[in-house]
């Protein structure tokens, strides 16, 4: 794996939905950068699995099962986190519902799928950040990542529960950044491009993701690999004075 910050290791790293995908690769990278990583991942098996992948491969990590939905089970990953740590520095917020997201037009999206988009890629961002915050701020530092999407810029009709709660999250970073940048935090959001992963999505084909590749301005797939760097930039003390950005890396598909 490529070189990373050498203060990011003995950080621990909360990566929630690191059982699979994107989350996985970001928990494998901060393992092998020296990180205490926790896999909070809703699916037990999966999470276990990443977690022993890491530590097999002479990193630090524990899974913690968690729906970050669920009040109640955010708030026992912060204190499982305490108590085998003593600390939580680095919070990525990754875990999202993007994989299900069916191409509808407005007249055609029910109501529950547009709330379980809010309760997942919202929610879970503002409850899991709020576990975090009354750490970070005793201890005057601490990293925020939130996972958004490039479809933002893009727009993409048909797929408004997904873009708005991702345009959601960006706000979010904003005005959470405004909050906590007194007390040493910086909290920034990263826009990924449409990333080639092993998890299928319906609403986007292979088909749809080529069109977008030759779109790009660096006209290859983006693969998870490719946002490793920016966000542990974002994990890093050289990121200190960078704070309610908006990072897109989509290789140039979009230039906001």
């Amino acid at each position: 794996m490529e070189s990373a910050p050498k203060d990011l290791a003995g950080r621990v790293v909360i990566i929630t939905g690191a059982g699979q995908g994107i989350g996985r690769v970001y928990a494998e990278h901060f393992g092998a950068a020296g990180s205490k990583v926790v896999v909070a991942e809703i699916n037990k098996e999966n999470g276990e699995q990443a977690a022993k992948a890491i530590n097999d491969a002479g990193g630090t990590a524990i899974a913690v099962p968690t729906d970050v939905t669920s009040e109640d089970s955010v708030k026992a990953l912060a204190e499982t986190v305490m108590d085998t740590y003593g600390g939580i520095q680095v919070l990525i917020n990754n875990a999202a519902m993007s994989s299900v997201v069916k191409s509808r037009l407005i007249e055609e999206t029910p109501l529950e799928d547009w709330d379980a988009f809010v309760r997942v890629n919202v929610n879970g961002t503002f409850l899991c950040s709020r576990a975090v915050v009354p750490i970070m701020r005793k201890a005057k530092w601490g990293r925020i990542i939130n996972i958004s999407s490039a479809g933002v810029n893009m727009g993409m009709g048909k797929l408004l529960n997904y873009v708005t709660s991702k345009a959601a999250i960006i706000g979010f970073t904003r005005g959470l950044a405004r909050e906590v940048g007194p007390d040493g935090i910086t909290t920034n959001a990263v826009l990924p491009g449409p990333v080639f992963t092993e998890i299928a999505r319906e609403a986007e084909t292979a088909a749809f993701k080529e069109l977008l590749v030759t779109r790009q301005s660096i006209p290859r797939k983006e693969v998870a690999e490719d946002l490793v760097g920016t966000v542990m930039f974002l994990s890093s003390d050289a990121s200190e004075f960078l704070t309610g950005q908006s990072v897109t890396v989509d290789g140039g598909l979009t230039h906001l």
